[in-house]
């Protein structure tokens, strides 16, 4: 078997405009990519790139440039090796790039198995819960209505994503704390809005609360001060999603205790390949690895077969938990009433694009 062709199709992504507490803008009208890695025997995978926030037209370029002529003519098979030689070219194009052609190789692989990729990774579970995720609401009232609304829809866990500024952010977890109860479990993530008195002020004020995670209290360039904030919390913290080397840079938050829990997504680790590895490092030292959301709907789809491949991620992200992510395929991930999602049950990544869709909206095909 032997890669033929590496396409883009390219459509409108058009929904609301949203953003998170920082300032993040999302939505509006942005590019979304479809990927397509064709072989001589007819079998193809697919994989989406670009995201609400930035469209696939910031990445498409770099993929032709560089990425095809690497995987034109090779055996989509060799995924393992494809990806390391990817990989040596992150100067000069994103990992979303890498990822989209690592995830598309796994697509063809459980294809040509006739297996779900979990499978093919050694599946762990077939069912994780999901935690609702927010976007930004202007008032501490609309954070605790919102929680309600899935505390009563049977969801068990709940992240917020506040406004950035400490005594804000304090009065925000306590309301939404009051609103939902001791039984529903509660997240914070920060979004690298602080620098170290005020993460640590926050910390110790969501401690009180019984907050299940702290999540990226400080940048990831701040490892210096993420070893000081882990030595005077109690409440389990968690970062890496964004942090320098991403797979290849853990090492050092491992060793020198600065993070409680690994973070990564298929985009921004580099594909299925990579995340699985920062899983299973994880878990070598006992510790979790909490999937991030992908960005798109097939990345979230990729995110939940290694989801279900580890033993060792405990949750699957909804965000934003308005469904605003949500676009470009027939069917999309659902939470059932228990608050929980389900393992794939088709060949490769199992979820049927919507080619309509796609066809409508459609702008331009790259190969």
């Amino acid at each position: 078997m032997k890669i033929t062709n590496v396409k883009v199709d390219i459509c409108n992504w058009e929904t609301q405009p949203w953003k998170t507490g920082v300032g993040t803008q999302f939505g509006d009208t942005k590019q979304l990519g479809i990927v397509t890695v064709e072989t001589d025997e007819g079998v193809c995978g697919n994989a989406f790139l670009g995201s609400s926030r930035m469209g696939a037209n910031h990445y498409v370029p770099g993929l032709i440039e560089f990425i095809k002529p690497q995987v034109m003519g090779r055996n989509p098979l060799d995924i393992g090796k494809i990806w390391r030689e990817m990989w040596k070219m992150n100067r000069s194009v994103s990992e979303y790039v890498i990822g989209a052609i690592d995830i598309c190789l796994w697509d063809i692989n459980g294809k040509v198995a006739g297996q779900p990729i979990h499978r093919l990774l050694g599946t762990c579970k077939d069912q994780v819960p999901a935690y609702s995720s927010t976007a930004f609401h202007a008032s501490v009232e609309e954070y605790a209505e919102e929680a309600i609304h899935f505390k009563e829809l049977g969801w068990k866990a709940h992240k917020l994503h506040p406004h950035g500024r400490p005594e804000a952010d304090i009065r925000i977890c306590q309301a939404v704390r009051n609103a939902v109860g001791d039984e529903m479990t509660l997240m914070l993530d920060s979004m690298w809005a602080y620098q170290y008195e005020d993460a640590l002020r926050v910390g110790r004020a969501i401690e009180e609360l019984d907050y299940y995670w702290y999540e990226d209290p400080l940048v990831e360039e701040d490892i210096y001060n993420y070893v000081k904030l882990h030595q005077k919390l109690d409440v389990p913290i968690m970062s890496t999603e964004y942090a320098p080397g991403r797979y290849y840079g853990m090492t050092q938050w491992i060793t020198q205790y600065a993070t409680d829990i690994l973070r990564g997504d298929v985009a921004v680790t580099g594909g299925i390949t990579p995340l699985v590895r920062l899983c299973h490092l994880a878990e070598g030292f006992n510790m979790k690895c909490e999937i991030h959301h992908g960005g798109n709907s097939l990345n979230n789809v990729a995110n939940l077969h290694v989801t279900m491949a580890v033993p060792n991620c405990e949750f699957y992200e909804v965000f934003p938990c308005t469904g605003a992510n949500k676009y470009g395929l027939v069917e999309d991930i659902e939470v059932d009433g228990n608050g929980l999602v389900h393992a794939p049950t088709e060949p490769g990544l199992g979820y049927e694009i919507d080619w309509d869709l796609v066809k409508r909206e459609h702008k331009a095909t790259v190969e």
